[in-house]
C-alpha cells in the first residue's frame, strides 16, 4: 500500500534544489507526482505530492529532514478518496490597479458562497503607456451545484465595481 506525503519546501533560491529533492525521493522509492513551485523576493518556494509505499514512507521523512539549507514541512494523507462530484470547475481572471484587499475581497466571495478555489496564482506588473502598478489574478475554483451562477457573478460585478478592476468568471477548460 502507498502512502501520499505533501511536501512544501523554501529556502534561498539557487541552482539544484529540485535535483537535491528528487534525488532523495528517488532514493527511496518515492513517485514524484505533483508540483508547484515558483521564485519569490530571492526565495525557493514549493509544494510537491509524493507517493511512496508505506515500508518506505518513514525513511523518506527521515531523508527529506537532512537536506541542508532547506526548510520541509511533511503532511502525511492517509486516505485520497474522493466524494462524488456536485460541483463543476470555473477559471476566473481580475487584473486592476493594485491596492490592498483585492484577494480578500475575491475569496470573501467564493467562501461565503462554499467555493472551494483550487488554484491561485497571483502577479504584479506595469500597465502599458502609463507604468501604472497592476495586479493579476487568476485561478480555478469548485462551485457546488446549488450555486447560483448569476448571482456569483453579480457578487463579483459588484467587487469589480468597487475595487476598480474587471474580474472575469468562465467555464473551465477541464
Amino acid at each position: 500500500m502507498n502512502k501520499i506525503l505533501v511536501i512544501s519546501v523554501i529556502s534561498d533560491d539557487k541552482p539544484g534544489i529540485v535535483e537535491a529533492l528528487a534525488k532523495v525521493i528517488s532514493e527511496h522509492g518515492g513517485n514524484w507526482q505533483e508540483s508547484r513551485m515558483a521564485h519569490m523576493a530571492g526565495k525557493f518556494a514549493g509544494i510537491l505530492q509524493v507517493s511512496v509505499s508505506a515500508d518506505h514512507a518513514d525513511a523518506l521523512c527521515r531523508a527529506l529532514d537532512e537536506v541542508p539549507d532547506m526548510r520541509l514541512l511533511v503532511d502525511r494523507v492517509e486516505s485520497q478518496s474522493e466524494t462524488p462530484s456536485t460541483q463543476t470547475t470555473q477559471s476566473f481572471s481580475a487584473i486592476g490597479n493594485d491596492r490592498p484587499g483585492i484577494v480578500r475581497e475575491i475569496a470573501q466571495a467564493f467562501s461565503s458562497r462554499q467555493i472551494n478555489l483550487d488554484e491561485l496564482h497571483t502577479d504584479y506588473t506595469t500597465a502599458p503607456y502609463s507604468g501604472e502598478a497592476l495586479f493579476r489574478a487568476q485561478g480555478d475554483i469548485h462551485v457546488p451545484d446549488q450555486v447560483d451562477n448569476d448571482e456569483l457573478k453579480e457578487q463579483l460585478e459588484a467587487i469589480a465595481d468597487e475595487l476598480g478592476i474587471d474580474i472575469e468568471l468562465a467555464a473551465s477548460a477541464d
